[in-house]
């Protein structure tokens, strides 16, 4: 059985009138890809930054958070020594080029140059950016930018990797790559911890996933048991408001559940021959039968409507 690297127990953390992240447990264990999904404001990027100690946990808070047996409160530096942190925003120095970005933060970890210079053509070839060494950061795009800032991350040989919405913006090619690269990483003996808007990323690279709702976790467990446990297996997307007048002037079989928004109603089945026989009722392709995917358990785990936080 994996050991744990990260264990979080009934942690809250408040920002004046308002419950960022209420009575928070979970485990991360070695070598896995752990995902925290929630709409804006859920409280994913404020848990995140508690176990490095970028933020505190209340102070009448009774909860325990360890991050290699290390408390944040006490051991901070001890933490961050073993981790490696992808902030939500590309901060890196515009006024330096690629490889001078990564020398002067190898400083901050006591890398002899000659050590860090070796490490840094590693980890650029590694991210397909070794062409780009002397360049200067305004002449990046913006996937070299966020490969560049995982580059940064990983340049104390992190045993820990921690990535807050590392994909976001990017053109579907350079999510690939990363996740590409982040698979790399697990399969080298990094454990990995992160967010994500992408319900397909977080299928595509992540061992186990947390979804949160108003600082509170909503569901938590591997993202193919989610969809099992807790989605019917198909889901019928219909457009034409005149046809659902017909369709739902009678009653929907007990095997069937509807899920409407302002432009789309949705029909949820294990039944996927009934689905069949309501989308003969449409002409022109205005519906669409498809499988559910986690991104149908996220809705209906946390709701369509936008919150006053996004």
């Amino acid at each position: 059985m994996a050991e744990n690297v990260i264990t979080v127990e009934n942690i809250s953390k408040s920002f004046k009138q308002t419950k960022a992240v209420s009575e928070l447990s979970f485990e991360v264990e070695q070598m896995s890809c752990f995902g925290f999904l929630g709409p804006n404001g859920a409280g994913k990027t404020t848990m995140m930054k508690m176990l490095y100690n970028k933020c505190t946990r209340d102070k009448n808070c009774h909860g325990q958070i360890s991050v290699f047996g290390y408390d944040p409160s006490r051991n901070e530096l001890e933490i961050k020594y073993l981790s490696g942190v992808v902030p939500q925003d590309n901060n890196l120095d515009d006024e330096l080029n690629v490889i001078q970005n990564l020398m002067i933060y190898s400083k901050f970890y006591n890398i002899p140059s000659r050590t860090a210079r070796q490490r840094i053509g590693t980890l650029l070839e590694f991210l397909e950016l070794s062409e780009k060494t002397k360049s200067k950061i305004t002449e990046l795009s913006g996937g070299m930018k966020r490969r560049l800032v995982i580059a940064r991350a990983l340049l104390n040989n992190p045993k820990l990797l921690i990535l807050d919405e590392p994909t976001t913006g990017l053109d579907p090619q350079v999510r690939h790559l990363i996740w590409d690269k982040l698979r790399q990483l697990k399969k080298q003996g990094t454990t990995i911890l992160l967010t994500t808007h992408y319900m397909e990323e977080a299928f595509a690279i992540c061992d186990t996933v947390l979804i949160m709702h108003k600082g509170s976790k909503v569901m938590e467990g591997q993202p193919h048991n989610l969809l099992e446990k807790h989605i019917e297996k198909y889901v019928l997307e219909l457009r034409n408001a005149e046809v659902l007048k017909d369709i739902f002037s009678s009653t929907l079989p007990e095997y069937a559940r509807v899920d409407r928004s302002s432009e789309v109603t949705r029909i949820f089945s294990n039944n996927i021959e009934y689905l069949r026989t309501v989308a003969t009722s449409f002409e022109g392709g205005h519906y669409y039968l498809r499988q559910a995917n986690l991104e149908d358990v996220f809705l209906k785990a946390t709701g369509r409507a936008l919150d006053d936080k996004q």
